[in-house]
């Protein structure tokens, strides 16, 4: 299937716990009926791929929101 952009890359910087932050960019893209979050470092390596909850799929606020849960597993988990 194709995807198609709903949000296009976006610089961010997520605030993780005891002050730390860790840059990142993000995009959300539709690929068939899912929506994706995906998180990539500032270098473009990539970091992780979220499928978005259907109350999510186009709510924008919610991006950055799901985005530090989304690092502070990944932090934790490394």
């Amino acid at each position: 299937m194709t995807q198609a952009t709903i949000q296009d890359w976006t610089d961010s910087q997520v605030l993780l716990k005891f002050g730390n932050h860790k840059d990142v960019k993000y995009r959300v893209f539709r690929d068939g009926e899912k929506h994706f979050q995906e998180i990539h470092d500032l270098n473009g390596l990539h970091i992780h791929t979220l499928e978005l909850p259907d109350g999510m799929r186009l709510d924008s606020s919610s991006y950055e929101v799901l985005l530090r849960y989304v690092l502070l597993d990944v932090v934790a988990a490394a």
